[in-house]
């Protein structure tokens, strides 16, 4: 087969009759992209990376290097496959997500506070250890993440609307939200998750828990949650915002409770080689004729 691909890596390994492009041989600012077919936008370039898309006529596959997909769905035409990255950043979201929530339950940011001051601060914090957790969204990431925390003495429910890999199904979430002390969100941004956890339904949380976000930014309502943390009721850390990224000034940066990091779950080291591998294997499968794996959607 012929085809000619865009990715981030100038020394990505392509079957016979597939050409590589790169930065190094291909700008995508100056060069003429109609001979591309499929497009892996650079990662974390955001809709700047995705909307070269548009100036490839000819564009078959969309393969994102991120496992959310919503903000690429637009610049689907008729014919072209999309594709996420499912399995990538599994790993590395799973140790934020877990770093986040052990920094906010044993008090790393305030003591990290402290030492700027050169203060000796001796308090005592909840353990991570000993709590209650769901986990609502159990897909990859959230079956990763559950297999990172079995090392805890934790107890763990998963949450899915397919209810498959022994999560309980999504009707259940607000009948035993009570009973959790840290709540992770590992879900995909859609029509059914956006403002998932609003006023009522952080409302339905126990005093004193702990919401981590590692999926989108608005799968919670904002202004709900600053009422929440700025009574000292709930605590949160978040990788993602809403809006993001989180302007200069915005009231989440001074919000009790709340630790933020920029948006980093899936950028790590790790990225690297388990992306070019996902690429590789995707463009090895189109060589065989085979169907590509993690396709989010069909035009």
């Amino acid at each position: 087969m012929k085809m000619t691909v865009w990715t981030q890596w100038d020394d990505l390994i392509v079957p016979e009759g597939i050409t590589a492009l790169g930065p190094a041989t291909c700008s995508l600012e100056s060069a003429d992209l109609g001979a591309i077919d499929f497009f892996v936008p650079q990662y974390m370039g955001g809709s700047d990376a995705l909307a070269f898309a548009r100036k490839m006529p000819n564009l078959k596959y969309l393969q994102v290097p991120n496992a959310g997909f919503d903000d690429a769905i637009e610049y689907l035409r008729p014919g072209m496959i999309l594709c996420n990255a499912r399995g990538v950043h599994d790993a590395s979201t799973s140790e934020l997500a877990i770093g986040l929530a052990i920094a906010s339950r044993r008090g790393l940011a305030d003591f990290v506070r402290a030492q700027d001051r050169g203060e000796w601060l001796h308090e005592r914090y909840p353990s991570f250890n000993d709590s209650n957790i769901a986990i609502v969204g159990f897909g990859s990431i959230g079956q990763s993440l559950a297999r990172s925390l079995s090392g805890f003495d934790v107890t763990i429910t998963g949450f899915s609307r397919s209810a498959t890999a022994g999560a309980l199904g999504m009707e259940r979430l607000d009948e035993l939200l009570s009973t959790f002390d840290i709540v992770f969100l590992t879900l995909p941004l859609n029509d059914q998750s956006r403002g998932l956890f609003n006023s009522d339904r952080l409302g339905l949380m126990k005093n004193g828990s702990l919401i981590i976000n590692v999926a989108r930014g608005p799968v919670i309502d904002t202004e709900a949650l600053l009422k929440e943390l700025n009574s000292g009721r709930l605590y949160a850390g978040l990788d993602v915002t809403d809006p993001e990224p989180l302007p200069v000034g915005h009231r989440l940066w001074s919000a009790k409770n709340c630790i933020i990091s920029p948006h980093v779950g899936g950028d790590s080291s790790a990225f690297e080689s388990r992306g070019k591998i996902l690429v590789e294997q995707q463009l090895a499968r189109l060589a065989r004729g085979e169907e590509l794996i993690n396709i989010v959607a069909r035009a």
